[in-house]
């Protein structure tokens, strides 16, 4: 919305507003594009909030804009290139911004949009410590509603651009649509490459004005203190925006305010919706952070770290003399050196474990994961360069990142630890979640990272030293960042104070560190490792008996008349369905990961080989599992947290039959209910009229009695039910030879016979002779399958 001070909607705006409903879309960007190349400042003024609005969406969700995020390429390449040509830092969206910034407009944004954080914040008048929002806050005037900022044109645009990622994860983004390809994400791109260049410097704005300049926000002031507003009159803080200083006070910041604006509004709007422990005394308690980030979000998030990387690796070397520095390095040289540790690696920081221990523990997950280790590996991002002969191993880390991993410490040691408690609580027989610990442990076994963070602990584990009050903050200034003790060897107590103020800075001084290295966690690495082992022989097991499955199955056996089907146990889990190919990945994964890990926390090879064979010792002599942790109690046997996690995992399971008359059992979805029912009633009537002859032919001792007890007795299921005793008449007729048509009720049955008579008719066979092939064909089977059966012994009785 725009500040009270604008004028009443336009006769301009209004024809706009009809155009956008009537008109299509490439014609509307049209007239757009002529409109703002013809028409001065003065009158563009009050169209530019509507148009950002419906470009992006509305802050309420009420209007959606042009939904950049599900518009792409392939289903709409007229409109997504229209798009992207519209929206392009040299396009005429951007001429707009550039011809509105000239004439300092401001643009009213409201406070209760941002952050969970930063709003918490300003609503208890406390100024936020990002500068960007420093003399910006508008309190209302007499009537009017909530807090504003006051912004210029390009933060009013870059706001609401970066804004839409998260107030447009409701609308209708189908899983067909792949959000690297959408407008929304390669215009990210583009903004990053154009304000955040790694080679150049930042493309000067569009020449406006015969001798003008497009001014800069004034940078904050160094009288401006991090403290609350206090008792400050609403008109004292409107002269602070007002009345800014000259926008050419500081020349040098003309060059990359764009720059740090646009990194500022992306990594508050992105990141920064969990709060820091330092800060939360500051909020109200009752502020509630309900915010959860999508899977787009994340892959946006990503697209920034890596961007960053290659930003910041594009730093030009140093000069040898330190004296040299000051008047040889440009604002956007000093820029790239504080540029993550300044601005990203505390909130990232937070995004990344509320991530990790929020997200839920599906594949999705693979997201923050790739996120995750796209930040802390930014060799991958470097400038190529020849390989040295002096290298001991061409793909290992090599030492100049030592400063960069002592200095992100806990986004690799705390997260490495959060991640090992997400793994042991998935289910590492699916193949994405055995790929998710293969990605990682790959990652952190290339030769040298562990040795370098494992120094990285060591100088953080060393004696205490004193540390001046917030010496912390010294780190974290543009002019002592990160890279920039790189530039000198720093010595041990350097290194370890380094470490301590980026520990300190990120946990508070209170942190107690879980060493990576240490006991403990190296325990949570072994029970991993047991669970791989597991999960690798589950993968096996399922295996295996998809195999023997496969080779038992009978001709027969797909008219679903099985005992499988019939007594209803669950024989294994989703990779059933999966197919032989994902548990040979599944198993590749595991198998990879476990070497990775030993390789990382320099594991006993005897000790692996031990826990291999107790997991191999767990399955009994049929290969089936045994049975889920339980205990046992007056109510009978009661499955332990373990014993519900290895069921939901398909670790482990009860072996549930059906124990009862099979004829009886509930109509199958594959079975005809009618058919069902008739064909009980007749072999009822059949059964009851011939009990006693068939009970004579199961009794005999030649070929007839075998053939006669293989397809009329179940002397398996006879002696169960005999034994069990919940069965109180074990005499009854019922258990003896009988005769069971119900898989004549099967579809496949039926459509097996229909088939036949089908063919039998083409070639002109009547249905007499079809009904004598299909006997003849059965009574050959029966034949074989009584030699080879087990039920040739006589009946007992």
């Amino acid at each position: 919305m725009a500040g009270p001070h604008l004028q009443q909607p336009s006769f301009l705006l209004a024809t706009l507003k009809a155009d956008c409903v009537n008109k299509p879309f490439v014609q509307k960007c049209h007239d757009l594009e002529t409109v703002i190349e013809e028409l001065p400042a003065k009158e563009l003024h009050g169209i530019f909030p509507w148009l950002v609005e419906s470009i992006f969406g509305s802050l309420d969700g009420i209007i959606i804009g042009w939904n950049l995020l599900c518009l792409q390429g392939r289903t709409n390449p007229t409109e997504y290139s229209v798009a992207l040509d519209f929206l392009d830092p040299s396009g005429p969206m951007m001429k707009l911004v550039y011809k509105l910034q000239a004439e300092e407009y401001r643009y009213d944004f409201p406070v209760s949009y941002l952050p969970g954080p930063v709003k918490a914040s300003i609503q208890e008048q406390v100024l936020p410590e990002c500068s960007l929002y420093h003399n910006k806050v508008q309190f209302p005037s007499s009537g009017g509603l909530g807090l504003n900022l006051a912004l210029n044109p390009f933060e009013y645009y870059m706001f609401y651009f970066a804004i839409s990622l998260i107030m447009q994860k409701n609308t209708s983004v189908t899983h067909h649509v792949s959000p690297s390809n959408s407008a929304y994400f390669i215009l990210v791109d583009t903004y990053l490459k154009c304000f955040l260049p790694t080679e150049g410097s930042v493309l000067p704005p569009p020449y406006l004005n015969p001798g003008g300049a497009i001014p800069s926000p004034t940078p904050r002031s160094p009288a401006v203190p991090f403290t609350s507003y206090g008792m400050h009159h609403t008109s004292l803080l409107k002269r602070h925006i007002a009345h800014q200083p000259s926008v050419n006070a500081d020349p040098a910041s003309q060059e990359i305010w764009r720059s740090e604006t646009l990194l500022q509004i992306f990594v508050e709007m992105w990141l920064h919706h969990y709060s820091l422990e330092m800060y939360q005394k500051m909020q109200s308690p009752h502020v509630k952070e309900s915010f959860k980030p999508t899977e787009e979000h994340v892959l946006v998030v990503r697209l920034l770290v890596k961007h960053l990387h290659a930003f910041s690796n594009s730093l030009k070397p140093e000069p040898l003399s330190p004296s040299a520095h000051s008047h040889t390095a440009s604002p956007l040289e000093d820029f790239k050196r504080v540029v993550i540790p300044r601005f990203v690696q505390q909130k990232l920081y937070i995004f990344l474990q509320h991530c990790f221990g929020h997200w839920p523990l599906d594949a999705s997950f693979r997201a923050v994961l790739e996120m995750w280790l796209s930040y802390l590996q930014p060799w991958r991002y470097a400038p190529e360069k020849p390989l040295q002969s002096t290298e001991p191993l061409p793909h290992s880390v090599s030492e100049k990142w030592a400063t960069f991993i002592q200095e992100n410490l806990l986004m690799y040691t705390k997260l490495f630890v959060g991640f090992l408690n997400r793994a042991l609580r998935t289910d590492l027989v699916s193949p994405k979640n055995a790929f998710m610990v293969f990605r990682v442990a790959k990652v952190f076994a290339q030769p040298n990272l562990a040795e370098m963070i494992l120094k990285g602990e060591q100088l953080f584990l060393q004696p205490e030293l004193v540390i001046p009050h917030r010496q912390h903050r010294l780190f974290m200034t543009p002019t002592f960042g990160g890279a920039f003790f790189a530039s000198w060897p720093p010595t041990t107590a350097d290194a370890s104070l380094k470490v301590k103020t980026h520990v300190h800075s990120l946990e508070g001084q209170d942190f107690q560190y879980k060493q990576m290295f240490g006991t403990e966690v190296r325990n949570l690495v072994l029970k991993l490792a047991q669970l791989i082992c597991q999960a690798q022989q589950t993968a096996k097991s399922i295996s295996d008996h998809s195999a023997e499955t496969m080779a038992s199955q009978s001709f027969f056996s797909w008219f679903r008349f099985t005992p499988s089907e019939m007594n209803g146990s669950y024989t294994g889990n989703d990779l059933d369905e999966i197919g032989q190919d994902s548990i040979k990945k599944t198993d590749e994964y595991l198998e990879k990961a476990l070497e990775y890990l030993c390789q990382i926390f320099k594991l006993n090879g005897a000790q692996l080989t031990q826990m291999m064979k107790n997991c191999g010792t767990a399955q009994d002599k049929n290969g089936k599992n045994q049975l889920p942790d339980c205990i046992e109690s007056e109510d009978g046997l009661i499955l332990t947290p373990l014993g519900r996690y290895q069921i939901i995992n398909g670790l482990r399971r009860f072996e549930v039959q059906y124990q009862g008359d099979t004829e009886l059992q509930p109509i199958r979805s594959y079975e005809n209910a009618t058919l069902v029912r008739l064909l009980f009633r007749l072999s009822s009537v059949l059964n009851a009229r011939f009990a006693d002859q068939m009970d004579v032919l199961c009794s005999r001792e030649d070929f007839v009695g075998r053939l006669c007890r293989y397809h009329l007795t179940k002397p398996h299921l006879i002696q169960k039910i005999r034994c069990s005793p919940m069965v109180k008449d074990r005499t009854s007729q019922n258990w003896g030879p009988r005769i069971s048509l119900r898989f004549l009720a099967s579809y496949r049955t039926l459509t097996f016979l229909l088939m036949i008579y089908f063919i039998a008719s083409w070639f002109y066979i009547g249905p007499v002779g079809c009904t004598f092939i299909i006997l003849i064909g059965y009574f050959l089977y029966a034949t074989i399958m009584t030699f080879f059966s087990e039920r040739w012994k006589p009946h007992e009785h």
